[in-house]
């Protein structure tokens, strides 16, 4: 046998068995012989709702097969369908006591390069603010080491760590393993709008993956169901590329938030929590991305150099930090650019339709420490309604502790940028470089808290309106009294 299929261990394929215990064990047989799998192209398999995952460890094509997951009634909504995992065991790694910001080694030796977690328990960072208030999370890093305890300078260190709780070494499988094809349906669940999570997809858990030509789509969402934690659901790995696929926003759901409002549920396909260097190219999504019914189709924590090439989203968003992030030659919808986190921020290419071109996440304080490179874009506020617009947004108060001092970016450099603010209110005065991020701070009298770092120079290069009218500082020009702007136009 040189290549595993799903029929030979008793799949139907005939839309309406449930052949999830085939399925996987086509996959453990595979795993043991180090065989690839092939589904039928011309197949349908049914996956009902049982507790199954089949662990995928050997290159997979699934072809031009369909395969229906039925979310309607299942035994464990946190049961991914598929799970890729390596065979290559997880490290407790003993001797180190604390680690800082940027430390070049670790002092430990290891079997092969890993992907190594730390944790400090006793340390709590992103102590969310707003409507879904929380207590914050235990201070967490992700980053590459090679076997001579190095530190890759691609996913530096980013927390001083006095203590640790939990050091983890996953080491990554050096042969790429690949995934191919597949159309995926989704039957959505209708269990009760509430902050249950339900994970029925393909859990990424390998370093070095490449995911090609999936499709995924939703149907059956009724006016309530309960959030989605992403059909593709990257963690605790490195270089995962997912390319050519199609996948689908979920409609957004309301529920009452930790602080006892109603709030509008995140629910996800697309995942990605301690995951580096994770790329998306060439993909799209099968709902309108201007259409404010569906949630954004992406969601991330504590994650490393993303990056999107040629993709159609409704948003990017990195809730509880990303270090370096690209988006280029891609458009974003109606959710556009949300994030927190620090390193270089670059978008080249792309036309943005959010409520504004990039959106530090205010209920994790709105910080950006690093700076953010901006090339030849469009932005188009709000998807074109009229809205006075602004270029950089957030919100920011100074008497929340977050866990972690906040910063704007240092340096901000737009060279070539579009902004298409054509409909706009009556009274317009033309768009803004910075939103108002606290409308009580309008004089010296104000008292941050806890101060608010904010940017110290914004280069500007050919930046136009289709209004006319020049780009001002801000609503609030005292806030950002100190910030040079300098305009290399003509230079």
């Amino acid at each position: 046998m040189e290549v595993v299929r799903y029929g030979d261990f008793g799949a139907r394929g005939d839309g309406e068995t449930d052949d999830i215990e085939a399925i996987a064990k086509a996959h453990a047989f595979a795993n043991q012989h180090g065989l690839p799998v092939n589904a039928d192209d011309e197949a349908t398999y049914y996956i009902g709702g049982q507790d199954k995952t089949a662990v995928i460890q050997t290159d997979t094509d699934f072809g031009s097969a369909k395969f229906i997951i039925d979310d309607t009634s299942v035994q464990k909504r946190g049961a991914n369908i598929f799970e890729v995992r390596s065979a290559l065991q997880p490290v407790k790694l003993e001797g180190v006591s604390s680690l800082k910001r940027d430390q070049p080694k670790i002092g430990v030796a290891l079997p092969q390069s890993c992907v190594v977690s730390v944790t400090n328990s006793h340390v709590k960072r992103y102590i969310r603010y707003g409507a879904n208030q929380n207590k914050g999370s235990s201070q967490t890093d992700v980053f590459i080491v090679d076997k001579d305890g190095n530190v890759d300078v691609n996913t530096p260190i980013i927390w001083d760590f006095d203590q640790i709780t939990d050091l983890t070494a996953q080491p990554m499988d050096e042969t790429p393993l690949t995934i191919t094809g597949g159309h995926f349906t989704t039957l959505a669940n209708a269990a009760e709008s509430s902050y249950a999570y339900y994970a029925r997809g393909i859990a990424i858990r390998r370093s070095n993956v490449v995911v090609e030509g999936l499709e995924h789509r939703v149907t059956g969402e009724g006016d309530h169901g309960a959030p989605y934690g992403g059909f593709i659901n990257v963690a605790t790995c490195a270089n995962v590329m997912v390319r050519n696929a199609v996948l689908t926003g979920h409609k957004t759901f309301r529920t009452i938030g930790s602080a006892g409002r109603p709030v509008s549920m995140g629910t996800y396909d697309i995942s990605l929590n301690r995951a580096l260097n994770v790329s998306f190219v060439n993909c799209s999504q099968t709902n309108d991305i201007k259409d404010g019914t569906y949630w954004g189709i992406m969601g991330s924590n504590f994650c490393k150099n993303l990056q999107l090439d040629r993709c159609t989203f409704s948003r990017f968003d990195a809730h509880q930090g990303v270090a370096n992030a690209t988006i280029r030659n891609s458009t974003l919808g109606y959710m556009g650019i949300n994030a927190i986190g620090s390193g270089t921020f670059t978008v080249e290419n792309t036309t943005v339709y959010g409520g504004r071109f990039i959106n530090l996440r205010p209920d994790y304080g709105s910080t950006w420490q690093g700076e953010f490179v901006i090339r030849n874009c469009v932005f188009i506020p709000a998807c074109g309604r009229p809205v006075s617009a602004s270029l950089i947004g957030g919100s920011y108060s100074g008497q929340h502790d977050f866990g972690y001092t906040c910063y704007m970016p240092e340096r901000i450099t737009i060279d070539g940028l579009r902004i298409d603010d054509s409909r706009h209110p009556d009274g317009y005065q033309g768009p803004a470089l910075f939103g108002n991020f606290d409308g009580k701070y309008t004089d010296a009298s104000y008292v941050e808290k806890y101060p608010y770092v904010k940017t110290k120079e914004v280069l500007l290069k050919n930046v136009t309106t289709a209004s006319g009218k020049p780009l001002r500082l801000s609503d609030n020009p005292f806030m950002f009294r100190d910030v040079i702007v300098r305009s290399l136009d003509g230079q």
